[in-house]
């Protein structure tokens, strides 16, 4: 019972911690991005406008996903607005205690701890996560399209419908596709064709839905890297923008598409290795990393794709009891919640504004090349043992690496 007390103080105690630090720090975005959305929605529907024309009053944004994913949103037109933030606010909530929950699970099994007690400190701690308030505070998708590709890894070798989600969060923003390479470097060849498939299909009943605004996506809008925003912008952690702030009038194409194909070796041959070994997880996690590393423009926001890769070195430093793990994890996610970057918005310039601008950049590539791959034999239980299926634990490979058996 005092155990248990400590616990619930210690949890009430970060809360409030939590809590002042959002207070004192985090920005207000105000949903200035479900305001795009809803505003280029209402546009479309009830004024009669073309979706790629809309342009925020006194901006310069409009709305640049795919035509799916204006149809994903298109009950957003006919809610007040204060219904959608409401919707948003509550699919982001919920998709990343789900993610959360799969995650973090596992590993407070491992440590013995008690699985509200995990939890509670991880919610805590998501919460002071900048690029995860940043997407509740803009009303981003983030954490949905997270959600759709996570649950795809955990179905992987278990299941026909491994893709499903990953084609549908392609479909919905273009760079989830870059799980699709994973599939294909990996050599899942199924799941890249469902995936694929489900990408092409969703495009497809949009197309069939909304032919003007598929075209204009298409051939127009999706070309159009104004309207995304300037590059050398200090939001833009990619190394896209790292470059651009090299030199912002004439970004280096050149130099990009050199560092785009070193990364994408790079990745490919750790993810190999990852899946090779049966840390279905990290393989995922590092591919969640390199699309952020290459993408042409990552803002704050996106790099919720590096939450699961810092849960796994967390997870790797216990499990494996490497005190460097745990400070590389912790150092790393006190950088990603103190907005840093956010000092060098006005002069990026000299060797401090190189240094200091690009810091959530230079965790990426950490990441990327220190996420530690378990092998099968360290973790007998597996990275995903997320339950107990026919008696065996979750997550448990077999001697062949033929099942990876999930209960989601």
């Amino acid at each position: 019972m005092r155990q248990t007390a400590r616990r619930v103080l210690l949890v009430v105690g970060l809360a409030v911690l939590v809590a002042v630090f959002l207070a004192l720090v985090a920005a207000r975005r105000g949903f200035f991005d479900l305001n795009v959305y809803y505003g280029a929605l209402n546009y479309w529907v009830h004024d009669g406008g073309q979706l790629y024309d809309y342009v925020r009053p006194r901006t310069e944004y409009g709305f640049t996903y795919p035509p799916f994913a204006a149809l994903t949103m298109l009950p957003m037109a006919f809610v007040p607005w204060h219904v959608a933030i409401v919707v948003s606010a509550l699919l982001t909530v919920g998709t990343v205690a789900v993610v959360l929950y799969w995650l973090v699970t596992p590993m407070a099994r491992r440590a013995g701890w008690p699985r509200w007690f995990a939890l509670a400190i991880a919610a805590c701690l998501a919460a002071a996560f900048e690029p995860l308030r940043d997407t509740f505070a803009f009303g981003q998708v983030n954490a949905v399209l997270l959600f759709l590709v996570l649950v795809d890894v955990l179905l992987l070798r278990r299941n026909n419908l491994a893709g499903v989600g990953i084609g549908l969060a392609t479909a919905i923003k273009l760079t989830p596709g870059i799980f699709i390479l994973y599939l294909l470097v990996t050599r899942r060849w199924r799941a890249a064709a469902v995936a694929s498939g489900t990408a092409a299909a969703a495009t497809l009943l949009a197309a069939a839905a909304a032919p003007d605004a598929s075209r204009i996506f298409w051939t127009e809008a999706v070309w159009n890297t104004d309207r995304i925003g300037d590059l050398s912008y200090i939001s833009n952690q990619s190394v896209q923008g790292m470059l651009a702030r090299l030199d912002p009038a004439d970004p280096d194409r050149v130099g990009w598409l050199v560092a785009v194909l070193v990364v994408l070796a790079f990745w490919a041959v750790r993810a190999r290795r990852a899946v090779a070994a049966g840390d279905e997880l990290t393989g995922f996690a590092l591919t969640a990393v390199a699309g952020c590393l290459l993408s042409p423009v990552t803002w704050v926001h996106h790099l919720v794709w590096l939450m699961p890769a810092l849960i796994l070195l967390v997870d790797g430093g216990l499990a494996q009891r490497r005190r460097g793990l745990l400070a590389a994890a912790a150092a790393a996610y006190a950088v990603l919640c103190s907005r840093l970057v956010w000092a060098w918005r006005v002069d990026f310039g000299g060797l401090d504004g190189f240094l200091f601008s690009n810091a959530y950049l230079w965790i990426s590539l950490a990441l990327l090349a220190g996420l530690p791959i378990r092998p099968r034999s360290a973790d007998p239980e597996g990275v995903a043992d997320l339950g107990q299926v026919d008696g065996r634990p979750a997550g448990w490979v077999d001697p062949e690496g033929v099942a990876l058996t999930v209960r989601l």
